[in-house]
């Protein structure tokens, strides 16, 4: 058999095409005819719809049809692929209240969408304005504006744990702080994008559509119409970035879908980019009061930690990552005793909440590396040597953690070793205290972060089909929606190493319900795990029935068969006497023998992958400016398939990871209008405000699949977001700065600079809202499956 290229460092396969402008994103295979569709959004966070005027607009030229909530009141309300409070479920469009602004009150149906945005501009909306509340925590106080009066509150969940769970018992040493993790915008390259189909003899709707999940979309659409599923057909078509924030059935995909089964016509959306920031749920957003109790030697005794998770408007289901993942996560790579967790999700007249990048795990991560930072200048410290004596060791697992997680297998030390070395972490110390000692005002920041997250959540599994075509070549199928992580590349390069036949003879075929039967989707970094190793376990399937048919041909037993150096199937040891994959096509046709195989491959659980993370920048003390000079990522995603997919995948995250720490933030004013809604205040980076990535890997495989694989696609962020958090607090605390809150701005840099010499610095921790008293007690079972988020 030829050697193995599993491992090795193959180019990626999906390139030429996107590179050569052969993309085929929705928006430039829209069918000639199509309708365009334009929604009018609400200008106000919190309203009272009094009317809704459409007639002007009816009677505007190249106007179709214009829809409100009233003709919309025989559909269901919208339900997203996961609810957090059923109470506060969301009309297609606004019904009786807006909750934000941008909550679509009506859509307008035009020949082109320039004909359609004049018809917008005379719809008539009468708004009786409300008082909005877009803080979380002011919206759980008592009097605050109340997003559903029937609630009685704008509690959407909560939880926490008993009390007689102490965790701070028998510290010497209790470090605290109000830790907030701020809203983003998920900002992908492409927007949402649908294009809907009316329907034939086969299905009743084809809807071509922007998202991470074809497969699970299709399912909600069945269930909004109550459609059979095998009656709608679903097709993401390239996909320019998701993060979490394409992951389901968006409202504005539905509208979209009923215009086209009313009208019987195609009808296409592509949102703008400041509907893409203002609309598309946000991630993070969670304000977190962590205690963490140490003993004077420096060993961890407990946490407590009251998380208030931000649900957006509706009850987005963002504002559930703080009673699951988070809380899941809580404990991350350290041994801690005791953890005391509690968790209130709070309805905000601002865009709804939903998944970004890691969904639930960076925030966990965030926290507890900012605390144990801070212990560590406590306690005097150097903050490496206190993670490696609380660290989890590689003997304990697997192991199940306070919170419920059951961690598969982990070496964080190794990781920890591998990141100081790499970054020459003693001199970068030497450095600092040289700066220093001159008094520069530019001073040298050395931040650190250890975090382990859960990647396949959820008891999931994953389709896989390979298929020995009769050219000789291969069709790989595959449930997961590759969007540029480089899955047809992965699995090609699993089949070439089964089969011996050559990647560019291997086809695939994905994010086509119609072509692939069934599939979770792409999330929580599932895909090479779950995919892969159905992909790996149908290929050895095929080969052994490939076998069986050599072996007939020749007169040979099937245990001699093999595959060759030069990709044929022959006898161990007998050259010259083998066949072509084409001629086993044949042979296998006469015999009677299918050379395809479908799996559906499980895990016993999910898996953990971590890392360590060295972030080094400069801080400016007169301006505040924060300038990362270096990064340094060592992340453990298991056994490494292909290193270069590997890399990018930490490069991408580490880029939004960095940004969250240094630029991003989504804020609204205090009557509730997005004060960052465009790209001139909405930062993001480019490639001149980043360093050059030094990004390594180790191998710690899992026991749970037969790759060995664990996720990689969220990794770099939940490490990077801490250690540049860190980093800059590092630079500062010589001067007593404990803590501050990202983003690390320079207005915010520069305050804290200056009341630390004036010796005014305020407490960073404060009360958490009384609202934490009364949530219920967390009950049943501790399963972190049954609260985890899979985004």
């Amino acid at each position: 058999m030829p050697g193995s290229i599993l491992g090795t460092a193959v180019r990626r396969l999906e390139d030429p095409e996107l590179i050569r402008g052969r993309g085929t994103y929705v928006d430039n295979i829209v069918p000639l005819g199509a309708l365009h569709v334009v929604f009018v959004r609400s200008p106000m966070a919190h309203a009272r719809l009094e009317s809704v005027d459409v007639a002007k607009a009816r009677e505007a030229p190249g106007v179709v049809a214009v829809l409100t909530s009233d003709d919309l009141a025989d559909l269901p309300d919208h339900r997203p692929f996961m609810v957090l409070n059923d109470a506060c479920a969301r009309p297609l469009l606004a019904r009786g209240k807006v909750r934000f602004v941008g909550d679509m009150v009506a859509a307008v149906i035009a020949t082109t969408t320039a004909e359609a945005v004049d018809a917008a501009e005379l719809v008539e909306v009468d708004y009786d304005p409300l008082e909005p509340v877009v803080d979380a925590e002011a919206a759980l106080a008592d009097g605050a504006p109340l997003q559903f009066e029937e609630l009685g509150s704008n509690l959407a969940a909560g939880m926490r744990d008993g009390d007689e769970v102490t965790p701070l018992d028998g510290a010497d040493v209790v470090v605290r702080a109000r830790i907030v993790n701020q809203r983003l915008a998920v900002a992908p390259m492409e927007g949402n994008a649908v294009t809907a189909l009316p329907g034939d003899d086969t299905h009743d709707i084809t809807v071509q559509v922007s998202t991470q999940m074809p497969h699970g979309l299709r399912d909600q659409v069945a269930k909004q119409w109550g459609w059979d599923p095998e009656r709608v057909h679903v097709v993401a078509p390239h996909v320019g970035g998701g993060f979490g924030g394409k992951a389901g059935l968006a409202p504005e995909h539905a509208v979209v879908i009923e215009a086209a089964r009313r009208l019987g016509r195609p009808v296409t959306w592509t949102e703008t980019r400041s509907e893409n920031l203002t609309a598309m749920p946000h991630g993070r957003g969670q304000v977190q009061y962590g205690e963490l109790g140490l003993r004077r030697d420096g060993t961890i005794v407990g946490l407590r930690a009251r998380v208030v998770g931000d649900a957006g408007a509706y009850a987005g289901f963002g504002g559930a990552l703080a009673l699951g993942p988070t809380r899941n996560m809580a404990q991350g790579v350290y041994r801690i005793p005791t953890i005391s967790y509690g968790a209130a999700s709070a309805l905000t007249t601002t865009t709804p909440m939903g998944a970004f990048r890691g969904a639930g795990r960076p925030e966990a991560a965030a926290m507890l590396e900012r605390l144990v930072d801070m212990a560590a200048v406590e306690l005097g410290k150097d903050p490496a040597a206190l993670r490696r004596q609380n660290f989890l060791q590689p003997d304990e697992f697997p192991l199940t953690t306070v919170t419920g997680s059951l961690y598969d297998s982990g070496d964080y030390e190794h990781s920890l070793d591998e990141a100081l070395r790499l970054s020459g972490y003693d001199e970068l110390r030497a450095e600092q205290a040289r700066r220093r000692e001159r008094g520069d005002r530019v001073l040298l920041g050395i931040g650190l972060a250890v975090y382990v997250e859960v990647t396949a959540g959820g008891a999931a599994q994953e389709y896989g089909k390979v298929t020995v075509d009769d050219d000789g070549g291969a069709t790989i199928a595959v449930g997961t929606s590759g969007h540029g992580q480089g899955h047809a590349t992965s699995f090609a390069m699993i089949v070439a190493d089964r089969l011996g036949i050559p990647m560019d003879r291997i086809r695939f075929v994905q994010s086509d319900t119609a072509a692939v039967p069934r599939g979770g989707g792409t999330g929580g970094s599932r895909s090479l795990q779950l995919a892969g190793s159905s992909v790996l376990v149908a290929a050895d399937t095929v080969l052994d029935r490939a076998r069986e048919v050599v072996a007939s041909v020749l007169e040979a037993s099937p245990n001699d068969v093999v595959v060759t150096d030069d990709g044929t199937l022959g006898i161990a040891g007998v050259p010259g006497r083998s066949l072509t994959w084409t001629e086993v096509a044949s042979a296998a046709h006469e015999q009677g023998v299918e050379l395809a195989e479908a799996r559906d491959e499980s895990q016993p659980g999910a898996t953990y992958p971590f890392g360590a993370h060295v972030s080094v920048v400069e801080v400016d003390l007169d301006t505040g400016r924060v300038t990362p000079v270096r990064h340094v990522a060592v992340d453990d995603c298991g056994r490494v398939l292909n290193p270069t997919l590997v890399a990018g995948q930490q490069h991408g995250g580490l880029v939004q990871g960095i940004s969250q720490a240094l630029w991003e933030g989504f804020s609204y004013d205090e009557d509730g209008n997005p004060v960052t809604g465009s790209f001139a205040d909405y930062l993001l980076p480019s490639a001149a405000e980043l360093p050059m990535f030094e990004a390594a890997s180790t191998e710690t495989p899992t026991p749970y699949n037969p790759l060995g694989a664990k996720g990689i696609g969220e990794a770099a962020t939940i490490g990077s977001t801490p250690a540049v958090q860190n980093a800059v607090v590092d630079a500062l605390a010589h001067l007593g700065v404990r803590h501050l809150d990202m983003p690390l701005t320079p207005d915010r840099v520069w305050r804290a600079v200056r009341d630390a010499e004036a010796g005014t610095l305020a407490d960073p921790w404060s009360e958490p809202p009384a609202v934490f008293a009364s949530l219920p007690v967390r009950g049943g079972s501790k399963d972190p499956e049954a609260a985890s988020v899979d985004v």
